[in-house]
């Protein structure tokens, strides 16, 4: 029986499609299905996808006749998984042919280990290497309490990168108690969070993650916490409906909601709630801020010697 499912939702991602499903299906880990959504998209993602499925029965490919929003699209092919492990792939990314191969071994190595992930690099939309990406969070630490602090303040040191650890690759029956990736101000912090509450992630030491970094991005195309949210979930799009103080009010209670339905015991439960007051008054006092974006490339540690082709399947010979 498959033991991994690997989801990508897409949206008009026609550009770096072909790349980013050469590098998945180019995987040495084979035993696994592509479930790809396309979110009712008006570019060419749907017949590069056809194409793709017609030469690999590995894909099921499905659309979606309306724009649903990102986080939906993203719930949907994980809800059409029924495999051991779960994976979600971007449309604009590129793995390391081994990338599958090292997190699963690590998951197998340590069944309290709930999410592996690798390395990640910055690239170009010309597939250059630009930088390495700083993972500061303590996310590997025994104790649940530990690694919510970590995820609620150290994910605010200059240059951190939170979400990276959102496409490692996970155990399926988690994601199925935790809550849906919600459509809110930094929804997918809290997700990440939720998930940490139910065991450690751990990371393998070697390169095999490479985030594309364009204009087109959804993160860099919706800098605004209504245009972000409205990104996650075109219903979010009433203003008078969904104010940002109301999404940013849903992100802080996102937290507390994550602590109360974790398996805690009563001891941890207080210590994350301590945590999470703590962190808040921590950004009263500087004031929550709007969606401004990542950082700059340029703040982060500079990536040596480090080969796309080297690693990334399908690109090869180019």
């Amino acid at each position: 029986m498959t033991r991994l499912s690997i989801g990508l939702p897409v949206y008009n991602g026609a550009d770096y499609l072909r790349p980013a499903l050469d590098a998945v299906l180019g995987q040495t880990y084979e035993d696994f299905e592509l479930v790809i959504s396309s979110n009712a998209s008006t570019d060419a993602t749907d017949d590069i996808c056809r194409e793709y499925a017609a030469r690999d029965p590995r894909i099921r490919f499905y659309r979606q006749e309306r724009n649903i929003g990102a986080a939906p699209n993203h719930d949907y092919v994980f809800r059409q998984s029924r495999t051991e492990l779960f994976k979600w792939a971007s449309g604009d990314d590129l793995w390391g042919r081994d990338l599958v191969a090292r997190c699963v071994e690590l998951l197998d190595q340590h069944p309290d280990v709930v999410l592996a992930h690798t390395y990640t690099a910055a690239i170009d939309g010309e597939d250059r290497v630009i930088q390495a990406l700083p993972y500061p969070l303590h996310t590997d630490a025994d104790a649940a309490p530990e690694r919510l602090r970590s995820m609620l303040f150290d994910g605010d040191l200059p240059g951190a990168i939170q979400a990276d650890d959102f496409y490692g690759v996970m155990r399926a029956d988690v994601l199925r108690k935790v809550k849906p990736h919600g459509s809110f101000y930094h929804a997918d912090q809290v997700f990440m969070a939720e998930i940490a509450l139910h065991g450690r992630f751990l990371q393998v030491p070697e390169w095999l993650y490479f985030r594309r970094h364009h204009d087109g991005r959804a993160l860099q195309a919706n800098p605004t916490i209504s245009s972000w949210s409205r990104n996650l979930d075109p219903r979010r799009a009433n203003k008078l409906v969904h104010p940002p103080a109301r999404l940013v009010a849903e992100y802080v209670l996102g937290y507390f909601a994550a602590v109360r339905r974790a398996p805690l015991t009563t001891a941890e439960r207080k210590e994350c709630n301590r945590h999470i007051r703590g962190w808040l008054a921590s950004r009263v006092t500087r004031r929550l801020p709007g969606r401004s974006g990542p950082p700059p490339i340029e703040d982060f540690g500079a990536v040596d010697a480090l080969s796309v082709r080297a690693v990334v399947a399908g690109q090869e010979g180019s």
